[in-house]
Protein backbone atom coordinates (compact mmCIF):
# COMPACT_ATOMS: atom_id res chain seq x y z
CA UNK A 1 0.00 0.00 0.00
CA UNK A 2 2.81 2.40 0.94
CA UNK A 3 6.39 2.49 -0.40
CA UNK A 4 8.67 0.30 1.71
CA UNK A 5 11.14 3.14 2.38
CA UNK A 6 8.56 5.08 4.41
CA UNK A 7 8.44 4.41 8.17
CA UNK A 8 5.71 2.09 9.42
CA UNK A 9 4.02 5.01 11.20
CA UNK A 10 2.81 6.14 7.75
CA UNK A 11 -0.02 3.70 8.34
CA UNK A 12 -1.39 6.05 11.01
CA UNK A 13 -2.29 8.72 8.44
CA UNK A 14 -6.01 9.52 8.29
CA UNK A 15 -6.48 12.41 5.84
CA UNK A 16 -7.22 11.16 2.29
CA UNK A 17 -4.79 13.65 0.72
CA UNK A 18 -2.02 12.51 3.07
CA UNK A 19 -2.63 8.84 2.31
CA UNK A 20 -2.78 9.47 -1.44
CA UNK A 21 0.45 11.44 -1.37
CA UNK A 22 2.24 8.74 0.61
CA UNK A 23 1.12 6.12 -1.90
CA UNK A 24 2.49 8.15 -4.82
CA UNK A 25 6.01 8.84 -3.49
CA UNK A 26 8.84 7.47 -5.64
CA UNK A 27 12.62 7.29 -5.40
CA UNK A 28 15.42 7.52 -7.95
CA UNK A 29 19.14 6.75 -7.65
CA UNK A 30 20.33 10.18 -8.80
CA UNK A 31 23.82 10.72 -10.20
CA UNK A 32 25.33 14.09 -9.21
CA UNK A 33 28.83 15.61 -8.91
CA UNK A 34 28.35 15.65 -5.14
CA UNK A 35 29.21 11.99 -4.62
CA UNK A 36 30.72 9.07 -6.49
CA UNK A 37 27.62 7.12 -5.52
CA UNK A 38 24.05 7.92 -6.62
CA UNK A 39 21.93 9.80 -4.08
CA UNK A 40 18.60 8.07 -3.50
CA UNK A 41 16.19 10.96 -4.00
CA UNK A 42 12.51 11.06 -3.07
CA UNK A 43 9.95 12.79 -5.26
CA UNK A 44 6.33 12.90 -6.43
CA UNK A 45 5.20 13.34 -10.03
CA UNK A 46 1.55 13.74 -11.00
CA UNK A 47 -0.42 15.24 -13.88
CA UNK A 48 0.56 16.22 -17.40
CA UNK A 49 1.17 19.40 -19.35
CA UNK A 50 3.75 21.26 -21.40
CA UNK A 51 5.26 23.48 -18.67
CA UNK A 52 6.06 21.51 -15.51
CA UNK A 53 5.55 22.89 -12.04
CA UNK A 54 8.34 22.07 -9.59
CA UNK A 55 7.47 22.57 -5.91
CA UNK A 56 10.14 23.18 -3.25
CA UNK A 57 9.36 22.53 0.44
CA UNK A 58 10.46 24.53 3.48
CA UNK A 59 12.95 24.01 6.34
CA UNK A 60 12.87 20.54 7.88
CA UNK A 61 10.05 19.68 5.48
CA UNK A 62 9.34 17.02 2.89
CA UNK A 63 7.15 16.28 -0.12
CA UNK A 64 4.27 15.84 2.35
CA UNK A 65 4.14 19.63 2.64
CA UNK A 66 2.34 19.74 -0.73
CA UNK A 67 -0.14 16.92 -0.08
CA UNK A 68 -3.13 19.26 -0.38
CA UNK A 69 -1.80 21.43 -3.22
CA UNK A 70 -0.58 18.77 -5.66
CA UNK A 71 -4.06 17.30 -6.33
CA UNK A 72 -5.35 20.78 -7.13
CA UNK A 73 -2.50 21.50 -9.56
CA UNK A 74 -2.10 18.06 -11.16
CA UNK A 75 -5.64 18.09 -12.52
CA UNK A 76 -4.49 20.76 -14.97
CA UNK A 77 -0.70 20.58 -14.99
CA UNK A 78 2.35 18.34 -14.81
CA UNK A 79 3.46 18.72 -11.19
CA UNK A 80 6.66 17.64 -9.43
CA UNK A 81 7.96 17.96 -5.91
CA UNK A 82 11.22 16.65 -4.48
CA UNK A 83 12.84 16.25 -1.08
CA UNK A 84 15.83 18.58 -1.07
CA UNK A 85 19.27 17.23 -0.21
CA UNK A 86 19.51 16.79 3.56
CA UNK A 87 15.74 16.88 4.06
CA UNK A 88 12.68 14.67 3.89
CA UNK A 89 13.23 11.06 2.79
CA UNK A 90 16.12 11.76 0.41
CA UNK A 91 19.29 9.96 1.50
CA UNK A 92 21.93 11.83 3.49
CA UNK A 93 25.23 10.35 2.21
CA UNK A 94 28.36 10.47 4.35
CA UNK A 95 30.85 12.99 2.99
CA UNK A 96 28.30 15.20 1.25
CA UNK A 97 28.00 18.77 2.52
CA UNK A 98 24.48 19.85 3.41
CA UNK A 99 24.53 23.47 2.31
CA UNK A 100 22.67 25.78 -0.10
CA UNK A 101 25.32 25.11 -2.76
CA UNK A 102 24.88 21.35 -2.51
CA UNK A 103 21.10 21.70 -2.41
CA UNK A 104 20.91 23.60 -5.68
CA UNK A 105 23.42 21.25 -7.34
CA UNK A 106 21.34 18.24 -6.30
CA UNK A 107 18.14 20.01 -7.43
CA UNK A 108 19.67 20.85 -10.81
CA UNK A 109 20.60 17.22 -11.48
CA UNK A 110 17.14 16.10 -10.36
CA UNK A 111 15.67 18.55 -12.87
CA UNK A 112 18.12 17.54 -15.62
CA UNK A 113 17.55 13.81 -15.12
CA UNK A 114 13.76 13.69 -14.79
CA UNK A 115 12.34 16.94 -16.24
CA UNK A 116 14.91 18.60 -18.52
CA UNK A 117 12.71 21.44 -19.76
CA UNK A 118 11.98 24.92 -18.33
CA UNK A 119 9.74 24.88 -15.27
CA UNK A 120 7.56 27.11 -13.18
CA UNK A 121 9.44 26.94 -9.87
CA UNK A 122 7.36 27.21 -6.70
CA UNK A 123 9.08 27.69 -3.33
CA UNK A 124 7.42 27.86 0.08
CA UNK A 125 9.06 29.41 3.16
CA UNK A 126 12.75 28.31 3.12
CA UNK A 127 11.90 26.67 -0.20
CA UNK A 128 11.35 30.19 -1.51
CA UNK A 129 14.93 31.11 -0.66
CA UNK A 130 16.09 27.88 -2.30
CA UNK A 131 14.00 28.73 -5.38
CA UNK A 132 15.47 32.24 -5.58
CA UNK A 133 19.01 30.87 -5.28
CA UNK A 134 18.29 28.26 -7.95
CA UNK A 135 16.73 30.83 -10.30
CA UNK A 136 19.71 33.17 -10.00
CA UNK A 137 22.15 30.31 -10.69
CA UNK A 138 20.20 28.51 -13.43
CA UNK A 139 18.01 31.19 -15.05
CA UNK A 140 17.59 29.12 -18.22
CA UNK A 141 15.80 26.41 -16.21
CA UNK A 142 13.15 28.67 -14.66
CA UNK A 143 10.43 30.10 -16.88
CA UNK A 144 8.44 31.66 -14.03
CA UNK A 145 8.87 31.87 -10.27
CA UNK A 146 6.29 31.57 -7.48
CA UNK A 147 7.16 32.49 -3.88
CA UNK A 148 4.81 31.41 -1.08
CA UNK A 149 5.46 33.22 2.22
CA UNK A 150 9.10 33.08 1.25
CA UNK A 151 12.23 33.28 3.34
CA UNK A 152 15.19 35.11 1.83
CA UNK A 153 15.17 38.61 3.28
CA UNK A 154 16.41 37.57 6.72
CA UNK A 155 19.49 35.37 6.61
CA UNK A 156 20.41 32.23 8.50
CA UNK A 157 18.46 30.25 11.07
CA UNK A 158 17.70 31.02 14.72
CA UNK A 159 19.07 27.54 15.47
CA UNK A 160 22.52 28.43 14.11
CA UNK A 161 23.64 30.01 17.41
CA UNK A 162 22.93 26.72 19.16
CA UNK A 163 24.84 24.49 16.75
CA UNK A 164 27.89 24.14 19.02
CA UNK A 165 28.45 20.77 20.74
CA UNK A 166 26.71 19.68 22.88
CA UNK A 167 24.03 22.32 22.22
CA UNK A 168 23.63 21.16 18.62
CA UNK A 169 22.28 17.79 19.72
CA UNK A 170 20.08 19.47 22.30
CA UNK A 171 18.67 21.91 19.72
CA UNK A 172 17.70 19.19 17.26
CA UNK A 173 16.26 16.98 20.00
CA UNK A 174 14.22 20.00 21.10
CA UNK A 175 12.97 20.36 17.52
CA UNK A 176 12.11 16.65 17.48
CA UNK A 177 9.90 16.97 20.57
CA UNK A 178 6.26 16.29 19.56
CA UNK A 179 4.94 19.13 21.74
CA UNK A 180 7.38 21.59 20.15
CA UNK A 181 6.47 20.46 16.63
CA UNK A 182 2.76 20.66 17.45
CA UNK A 183 3.26 24.23 18.68
CA UNK A 184 5.10 25.19 15.48
CA UNK A 185 2.37 23.55 13.42
CA UNK A 186 -0.36 25.52 15.17
CA UNK A 187 1.56 28.77 14.70
CA UNK A 188 1.81 28.12 10.95
CA UNK A 189 -1.98 28.17 10.46
CA UNK A 190 -4.47 30.92 11.10
CA UNK A 191 -7.10 28.22 11.59
CA UNK A 192 -5.34 26.15 14.24
CA UNK A 193 -7.83 23.32 13.88
CA UNK A 194 -5.97 22.43 10.67
CA UNK A 195 -2.91 21.54 12.78
CA UNK A 196 -4.45 18.10 13.24
CA UNK A 197 -2.76 14.91 14.40
CA UNK A 198 -2.55 13.89 10.74
CA UNK A 199 -0.83 17.17 9.87
CA UNK A 200 1.63 16.72 12.72
CA UNK A 201 2.40 13.17 11.60
CA UNK A 202 3.03 14.36 8.03
CA UNK A 203 5.49 16.91 9.39
CA UNK A 204 7.34 14.34 11.50
CA UNK A 205 7.54 11.14 9.41
CA UNK A 206 10.96 12.01 8.00
CA UNK A 207 12.44 12.39 11.49
CA UNK A 208 12.73 8.59 11.48
CA UNK A 209 15.15 8.67 8.54
CA UNK A 210 18.82 7.82 9.22
CA UNK A 211 21.03 10.82 10.02
CA UNK A 212 18.15 13.31 10.13
CA UNK A 213 19.76 14.98 13.11
CA UNK A 214 23.30 15.09 11.65
CA UNK A 215 22.11 16.59 8.36
CA UNK A 216 19.98 19.24 10.06
CA UNK A 217 22.92 20.26 12.25
CA UNK A 218 25.24 20.36 9.23
CA UNK A 219 22.84 22.48 7.16
CA UNK A 220 22.32 24.95 10.00
CA UNK A 221 26.07 25.18 10.65
CA UNK A 222 26.56 25.99 6.95
CA UNK A 223 24.69 29.23 7.62
CA UNK A 224 21.65 28.25 5.60
CA UNK A 225 20.34 30.85 3.17
CA UNK A 226 21.80 34.30 3.59
CA UNK A 227 19.60 37.34 3.11
CA UNK A 228 19.39 38.31 -0.55
CA UNK A 229 20.24 41.93 -1.20
CA UNK A 230 17.75 44.00 -3.18
CA UNK A 231 20.42 44.41 -5.87
CA UNK A 232 20.62 40.63 -6.24
CA UNK A 233 16.85 40.16 -6.29
CA UNK A 234 16.70 42.74 -9.07
CA UNK A 235 18.58 40.24 -11.25
CA UNK A 236 15.51 37.97 -11.30
CA UNK A 237 14.04 38.68 -14.72
CA UNK A 238 11.46 35.90 -14.73
CA UNK A 239 7.83 36.80 -14.11
CA UNK A 240 7.33 36.26 -10.39
CA UNK A 241 4.18 35.67 -8.37
CA UNK A 242 4.33 36.38 -4.63
CA UNK A 243 1.60 34.67 -2.61
CA UNK A 244 1.38 35.61 1.08
CA UNK A 245 -0.95 34.69 3.91
CA UNK A 246 -2.34 37.86 5.44
CA UNK A 247 -2.01 36.40 8.96
CA UNK A 248 1.49 34.89 8.75
CA UNK A 249 2.78 34.51 12.32
CA UNK A 250 6.04 32.80 11.30
CA UNK A 251 7.61 35.38 8.97
CA UNK A 252 5.13 38.20 9.42
CA UNK A 253 3.78 40.16 6.46
CA UNK A 254 6.37 42.93 5.94
CA UNK A 255 8.57 40.93 3.56
CA UNK A 256 5.76 40.40 1.07
CA UNK A 257 5.91 44.03 -0.07
CA UNK A 258 9.70 44.07 0.15
CA UNK A 259 9.90 41.18 -2.31
CA UNK A 260 7.42 42.98 -4.54
CA UNK A 261 9.60 46.08 -4.57
CA UNK A 262 12.84 44.17 -5.11
CA UNK A 263 11.85 41.78 -7.93
CA UNK A 264 11.20 43.78 -11.13
CA UNK A 265 8.55 41.73 -12.94
CA UNK A 266 6.53 40.61 -9.92
CA UNK A 267 3.03 40.81 -8.54
CA UNK A 268 1.81 40.25 -5.00
CA UNK A 269 -1.43 38.51 -4.07
CA UNK A 270 -2.58 38.26 -0.48
CA UNK A 271 -4.27 35.04 0.60
CA UNK A 272 -7.01 36.12 3.00
CA UNK A 273 -7.66 34.46 6.35
CA UNK A 274 -4.47 32.46 6.02
CA UNK A 275 -1.26 31.94 7.96
CA UNK A 276 2.24 30.94 6.86
CA UNK A 277 1.20 27.93 4.76
CA UNK A 278 -1.39 28.91 2.10
CA UNK A 279 -0.61 25.69 0.21
CA UNK A 280 -1.94 23.76 3.21
CA UNK A 281 -4.53 26.15 4.60
CA UNK A 282 -6.01 27.45 1.33
CA UNK A 283 -4.81 24.92 -1.29
CA UNK A 284 -7.64 25.50 -3.77
CA UNK A 285 -7.14 29.27 -3.78
CA UNK A 286 -3.35 28.89 -3.93
CA UNK A 287 -3.60 26.50 -6.88
CA UNK A 288 -6.02 28.82 -8.68
CA UNK A 289 -3.58 31.73 -8.45
CA UNK A 290 -0.65 29.57 -9.62
CA UNK A 291 -2.56 28.21 -12.61
CA UNK A 292 -3.81 31.68 -13.58
CA UNK A 293 -0.22 32.93 -13.35
CA UNK A 294 0.88 30.05 -15.56
CA UNK A 295 -1.53 31.25 -18.24
CA UNK A 296 -0.90 34.97 -17.79
CA UNK A 297 0.77 35.97 -21.06
CA UNK A 298 0.99 39.57 -19.91
CA UNK A 299 3.77 38.51 -17.56
CA UNK A 300 5.99 37.31 -20.40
Amino acid sequence: MFPSFLPTTVGELTEPSSIALAQSIEQIALLTPLSTQPITTTYVHQGSGSTPLLLIHGFDGSVFEFRRLIPQLAVQNQTWTVDLLGFGFTDRPVGVKFSPLSIKTHLYYFWKTLINKPVILVGASMGGAAAIDFTLTYPEVVQKLVLIDSAGLAGGSPLSKLMIPPLDNWATQFLRNPKVRASISRAAYKNRELASLDAQLCAALHLECPDWQKALIAFTKSGGYSAFRFKKLAEILQPTLILWGDSDRILGIRDANRFKLAIPNSKLIWIKDCGHVPHLEQPQMTAQHILEFRDDQLQE
